[in-house]
């Protein structure tokens, strides 16, 4: 999944305010990355770039080789569905479903059988610590467990990119903490790659890649060991 030279601005009243400017970037397999910078610097906006949620206004952006430009919007949300994940600082968690339910949800709009669905929910309700809890709805979890659901939706089709926007925002610090070393360990056991956009400096400590953006520029690239 690469960026190349991309561009987005936004309209506020009669005036056009650049989010992301000319930015390029790539991100691989496996990787464990952090988005940082100032309120404003275009972290939100690149990472939606990235996952298809958004269009550039120019420059492109590539999924396994191909123009994302150039595809129909069923065919982006085909790639969303089937090769990414997300997860939001809100959860964003269907409040009638089940737990259980809402991490089937990717995998019924997938058509995954149900036999399989059943066995994928229970086999990452044991990954992300929520054995039992397959049957609870969202408003009887804790903060930490709906985003372990979360996290555990955004696994349901074994995508290669999940996409965490300020994903420890609602949480204490303890469980910020916990979050992350989970999501670190599947990032590590699993191959699939991470990319924050964040503020929390728990998140760029954890992160073997940090990209820092100022004004909707990258101002830093680096790699740590």
């Amino acid at each position: 999944m690469a960026a190349a030279d991309v561009h987005r601005s936004y309209r506020l009243g009669a005036a056009t305010v650049p989010a992301v400017r000319g930015v390029s970037v790539a991100i691989g397999g496996g990787e464990f990355v952090a988005l940082q910078g100032p309120s404003g610097s275009g972290k939100t906006t690149l990472l939606n770039l990235l996952g298809l949620l958004d269009q550039p206004d120019s420059g492109n952006v590539e999924v396994g080789g191909k123009d994302a430009g150039s595809l129909s919007e069923n065919l982006r949300s085909d790639i969303r569905r089937d090769r990414f994940g997300f997860v939001f600082q809100t959860f964003n968690l269907i409040p009638v479903l089940s737990a259980g339910e809402n991490i089937a949800y990717p995998m019924v709009l997938a058509r995954v059988a149900s036999q399989d669905r059943d066995r994928r929910v229970a086999e990452l309700l044991s990954a992300v610590g929520l054995d039992g809890k397959s049957a609870v709805r969202p408003d009887l979890l804790s903060g930490g467990q709906r985003q372990r659901v979360a996290i555990a939706r955004a696994l349901a089709n074994r995508p290669s990119v999940v996409f965490a926007d300020e994903p420890t925002a609602n949480l204490d610090s303890a469980t910020a903490d916990e979050i992350l070393d989970l999501m670190r360990s599947i990032c590590d056991q699993s191959g699939v790659a991470f990319l924050f956009a964040t503020h929390d400096p728990r998140v760029v400590a954890r992160a073997r890649r940090v990209i820092t953006l100022h004004d909707g520029q990258i101002e830093s690239d680096r790699r740590v060991a």
